[in-house]
């Protein structure tokens, strides 16, 4: 914990004495911008509160767009910007959103983490949208709390910093005075999250009507997710026992049966297993059964009763339970909304019937 302004250290956020959360507003906004980091996502809260939208009934911020480093800054396709302020801008905001970080094994630079680790001390909320989770596990900021990333990132978070409870179902997580997102798209969602706790779901709402997006979406990131082993846990020794579950979802096994090919007692594979991949077994292997018919209802014909055979469920009730708990819809909604290509045997029935 850094103590460059020589306040005493501090506690929970209803100890922080009021003369140091006076200073802050949360309408006064800083975005931290990185070098190297891409513009989407860069410049999602710098769309969503750096446009003056009160003839829409939404509540006007006031925007510091502040560079991490010194500029100009250089982002996707070789854009440079140059920010107008520092990280001075980070003693004026009542909220400081990382929103993007360009490398999960690279540490954020000291008086980055020093002014975060400030701004968060003396009453100011944090926000980390996708890769900027990474940012605030690097300042401590997410020690002890609940916290999301993009699911592709989910495991290196959880391996590098295992102390964060990371959950990668999430699109969004709010701990309080500490927020944290999944990709570009939650970024948005987490961003319309804090117009609604700071002015109400009707600003929310409007606000959500001009960018055309959602107001609130259901469900988390288990329906953009996909079977591949993320490389960041390929060279773990509990790899191999993950790819091999992912090989054999058809199979009825349970935990117990990748505990034991981990040469593992329940305990401490358990507990492996989540300082891994930020899921806790039985949560990741559902989740894993239930991307599986994913991919069935989009390519195939299958009935329901078959792809919960094929994909390890033990009835169709099941498959049913634990598909709508996680994406929010039954499967046969599911299908008719998110079929991508032609099922197959079509095509190559298609092909034989012709002359």
């Amino acid at each position: 914990m850094a103590e460059d302004d020589g306040a005493d250290e501090v506690g929970t956020y209803a100890e922080w004495p009021a003369r140091l959360i006076g200073r802050r507003r949360a309408e006064t906004i800083a975005v931290l911008l990185f070098s190297n980091s891409p513009i989407l996502e860069s410049s999602i809260p710098i769309s969503v509160f750096g446009v003056d939208r009160r003839d829409a009934g939404v509540p006007n911020y006031r925007l510091l767009v502040c560079a991490a480093e010194p500029g100009p800054l250089r982002t996707t396709g070789g854009v440079e910007l140059i920010a107008p302020h520092g990280l001075d801008g980070l003693h004026r905001a009542g909220t400081v959103i990382v929103p993007a970080w360009h490398s999960p094994s690279r540490t954020p630079p000291a008086p980055v983490l020093d002014a975060l680790r400030r701004a968060h001390r003396e009453g100011a909320r944090v926000v980390g949208l996708c890769g900027g989770a990474f940012v605030l596990a690097a300042a401590g900021l997410l020690d002890d709390r609940p916290a999301t990333t993009h699911w592709m990132y989910a495991p290196a978070l959880a391996k590098s910093f295992p102390k964060v409870r990371v959950d990668p179902r999430e699109l969004y997580v709010d701990d309080g005075d500490v927020l944290t997102s999944a990709g570009t798209a939650a970024g948005i969602d987490l961003c319309l999250h804090l117009v609604r706790i700071d002015h109400g779901s009707d600003a929310a709402n409007a606000l959500a009507r001009r960018l055309v997006v959602p107001a609130h979406r259901v469900g988390g990131q288990a329906a953009y997710m996909d079977l591949s082993l993320p490389e960041e846990i390929s060279g773990d020794p509990l790899a191999t026992v993950i790819s091999w579950a992912l090989e054999n979802l058809s199979e009825k096994f349970d935990i117990e049966v990748l505990a034991t090919r981990a040469y593992m007692s329940r305990r401490t594979f358990d507990r492996r297993f989540r300082s891994l991949t930020g899921s806790a077994p039985l949560q990741w292997l559902l989740t894993q059964r239930v991307l599986q018919a994913q991919r069935m209802l989009e390519t195939t014909e299958l009935q329901v009763e078959e792809i919960a055979r094929r994909c390890g469920f033990r009835s169709p009730v099941a498959l049913r339970g634990h598909f709508r708990k996680q994406l929010g819809i039954p499967p046969a909604a599911y299908r008719d909304a998110f079929r991508t290509r032609e099922p197959e045997g079509v095509a190559v029935e298609a092909e034989a019937g012709r002359p």
